[in-house]
């Protein structure tokens, strides 16, 4: 479980004060907290809940209701793979098991490494690519199953650049 730092918890309760205590303020209130956050933690939607006065049970009912909330903190590398029409019916489903299998989490979840996290969206506005995936805010049309250990790759091979990057640079600086 992820813990929330007193400075967290000052920003959690300064998106709340933007709005009334009212039952209509609920969803707005979620979205500012995922907007600073991009998650919704337990104890944010445990303080929205004191602020309206209602149970955590029913901010949870509402939160998991609609699908552009998340739960968990996002990964350092968030998959987003397009599940709109068109790409549904070029084998979006297929590349998202296919990043679920080589990352060994489900959509939702964020690898422990906190590396990558993998989440369906419903589109991208990017058709004539079909099927998409988006590794961050970058765009890869035209996927295949066979495109995504490459991606995954790419990225595990530029991390270890970047730590040779940085031990040469800590080693000639001694």
């Amino acid at each position: 479980m992820h813990e929330i730092s007193a400075e967290e918890q000052q920003q959690i309760a300064v998106c709340i004060g933007a709005f009334a205590p009212k039952r209509g303020s609920l969803v707005p209130i979620l979205q500012r907290i995922q907007d600073e956050f991009a998650y919704l933690s337990g104890e944010a939607m445990r303080k929205v809940a004191a602020h309206l006065g209602i149970t955590p049970g029913e901010v949870y009912s509402v939160a998991t209701f609609y699908n552009q909330f998340r739960f968990h903190p996002p990964g350092k590398h968030a998959i987003k793979v397009c599940l709109g029409t068109a790409c549904h019916v070029r084998g979006g489903e297929v590349i998202l098991e296919n990043f679920q299998r080589k990352l060994g989490i489900r959509e939702g979840q964020t690898t422990e490494d906190k590396e990558f996290s993998i989440d369906r969206v419903a589109c991208v506005g990017c058709c004539a690519l079909a099927p998409v995936a988006l590794l961050g805010d970058k765009v890869y049309g035209h996927m295949a199953p066979s495109k995504v250990e490459g991606l995954i790759l790419g990225i595990h091979l530029e991390k270890e650049r970047q730590e040779r990057e940085k031990a040469k640079h800590e080693s000639n600086n001694s």
